[in-house]
């Protein structure tokens, strides 16, 4: 066995940091959304953090609105992710052109998206400009757990995608190691 090389400039695509999501926003006037493939999930609380900038139109919103929704899209809408992260909402409708469902929230603007497994309602609680990182807080959370398809797309960063797969069971050797609740 012999290790090759691997030009730093790509080390991020050995370290895929969690699930694609569709983020929605709304500026009040005109909901948005857009996909993000760099998430985070700090500590074991309902905080988060998306990697997004002003190149993103969906920005603008976030920043102003200080809401959104995370969607959890699964395998089966791949075509509907992909056309969603390479057009702008800036000259798009993504709801109307790509024929996506949105339902009302309950505690913020911005949609829901049902065909997703799941929607995470948050509000923006920091917003880390040099690094493009904005720090959400879940304030309400819904799952459908009739949903056939439950396998999540993971983006490895040069257009390919991880989906999950196999799930294995080690709740019970780590009882003692979680948090109290989980």
């Amino acid at each position: 066995m012999a290790l090759e090389e691997l030009p730093l400039s790509r080390g991020f695509t050995l370290l895929e940091p969690g699930p694609v999501v569709l983020v929605t926003t709304s500026d009040g006037k005109r909901d948005n959304v857009m996909t993000i493939t760099w998430t985070m999930v700090l500590d074991f609380s309902p905080t988060f953090a998306i990697k997004t900038g002003p190149w993103n139109y969906s920005y603008a919103a976030l920043s102003e609105s200080k809401e959104c929704v995370l969607a959890i899209p699964t395998v089966d809408l791949i075509d509907k992710v992909i056309g969603i992260g390479t057009c702008s909402g800036l000259d798009t409708d993504k709801f109307e052109a790509l024929g996506l469902t949105r339902t009302p929230a309950r505690l913020v603007r911005p949609p829901l998206l049902p065909d997703c497994l799941a929607n995470i309602e948050c509000r923006v609680v920091d917003i880390l400009d040099p690094y493009g990182i904005v720090v959400l807080e879940g304030i309400a959370a819904c799952i459908d757990r009739d949903r056939q398809e439950r396998r999540m797309l993971h983006a490895v960063g040069d257009g390919t995608f991880l989906v999950d797969g196999e799930t294995i069971d080690r709740r019970a050797a780590m009882r003692s190691k979680l948090p109290p609740g989980l």
